[in-house]
């Protein structure tokens, strides 16, 4: 039996190779949401969007409690960057990302997203901005005790992306698992 050559590429193709995957969700996010939009209008349309989305970031979350339970760890936000399945890519999503605390809060910054260029491109950026309400859905569904928001958001114009975790109310937990309230409120920043 030959053993199998190990194949490797440069870095930086890898970094253009996440790339075109992000900005190809980004667009597919956006052919989604526009359709959606044509059909049934604003306000419907929106009202629908946010329900995939909610299902979306439902389905990474509870995926990722799923890896970190199967570790036997606890379902803190520290231990949310240990599941890998379902992971944001560390390579070619994003430019760079840094941590820093404000006011003594952690928080996590990211510049260059792929998919905000490409809503930038198309002038779609609040559409797009849609898609970012994943990441509240997300920890919510990991632990509901908790959300990740946006406290700048670059769909929005800001110069990045700055996110923090956050506890969440009773009330944030119930219109989160109501089918039917609005529950875009819990990002923090509205669009």
């Amino acid at each position: 039996m030959t053993a199998m050559k190990e194949e490797t590429i440069p870095i930086e193709e890898a970094k253009k190779e996440i790339e075109i995957s992000a900005r190809r969700l980004a667009l597919l996010h956006l052919s989604y949401a526009k359709t959606l939009i044509q059909e049934l209008g604003g306000e419907k349309g929106t009202r629908l969007i946010m329900k995939a989305i909610k299902d979306y970031g439902i389905c990474i979350g509870e995926r990722t409690k799923k890896e970190i339970v199967d570790q036997k760890l606890e379902t803190s936000p520290e231990n949310f960057g240990k599941g890998n399945y379902l992971r944001v890519p560390k390579l070619g999503h994003h430019e760079r990302d840094e941590t820093c605390e404000v006011n003594g809060e952690k928080r996590k910054r990211v510049y260059g997203c792929a998919m905000d260029k490409l809503w930038k491109e198309y002038g779609k950026e609040k559409l797009g901005r849609l898609y970012c309400y994943v990441d509240p859905a997300k920890y919510m569904a990991y632990n509901s005790r908790y959300k990740l928001i946006h406290i700048k958001a670059l769909p929005d114009g800001d110069d990045c992306c700055e996110m923090a975790v956050r506890l969440t109310t009773e009330k944030e937990r119930k219109d989160f698992l109501s089918k039917d309230k609005d529950w875009s409120y819990l990002d923090g920043k509205k669009t």
